[in-house]
């Protein structure tokens, strides 16, 4: 993926007051944070922002966090945000710290049009591999929830089996998800791809935090 820079992003970034800055240091209190107990839903990879800013602005007792590590995508992201919503914070950070920022206090984790990996030799760095897995169950409460969206099969095969492997249970496992479900909060890829009539490979896992 090409990523075009953003010419003001680091002022952007710095004026933004949803960008969480030393973000390690809530770990096990991100809702002292938020000022409330409500559950808290992560968005590993939000991209431009418009699935997690319309999920936020429809459940106002949900907390939100969006995690991206790329500065470019957040600078177009971040004005996104109305000044007024309160139940959302952003993260600027690699996937791979996840549980050097969380602890047991994540309810649901949205993987939405993640990187692909297709090489073999990269595969460890899918956001469904063992590796993450492992460090998904610090992150969780008491219940693991994954809900997944990808237009690419290889890894939502992948993804199926190693999720499986972990003992999740898999519900609402579809290969055309826009064909099965209306009304649904899309990411800007999805629109895009779902303009061109591609199938959108989506599923729920679930699983006790063991």
């Amino acid at each position: 993926m090409r990523i075009r820079n953003v010419k003001n992003k680091e002022e952007v970034l710095n004026n933004s007051k949803f960008l969480v800055k030393d973000y390690k240091s809530y770990i096990g209190k991100w809702n002292k944070l938020f000022k409330n107990n409500n559950p808290i839903y992560i968005e590993i990879g939000m991209g431009k922002g418009k699935f997690i800013i319309e999920n936020a602005k429809k459940y106002p007792n949900i907390n939100f966090i969006g995690i991206e590590r790329f500065d470019s995508i957040l600078a177009r992201a971040l004005p996104k945000i109305e000044d007024d919503i309160k139940n959302l914070l952003i993260i600027r950070m690699n996937a791979i710290e996840i549980d050097e920022v969380f602890k047991n206090e994540i309810d649901r984790i949205y993987l939405n049009f993640s990187d692909p990996w297709p090489k073999v030799r990269h595969h460890n760095r899918r956001l469904t591999s063992e590796i993450f897995l492992n460090k998904y169950d610090k992150i969780f409460k008491r219940k693991n929830e994954i809900y997944l969206r990808t237009d690419n099969k290889d890894l939502y095969a992948y993804s199926i089996e190693t999720l499986s492997n972990h003992k999740y249970i898999l519900s609402d496992v579809t290969f055309d998800l826009h064909k099965v479900e209306e009304d649904l909060i899309t990411t800007e890829y999805e629109d895009k791809f779902s303009k061109l009539d591609m199938p959108i490979y989506s599923l729920k896992a679930k699983r006790d935090n063991v």
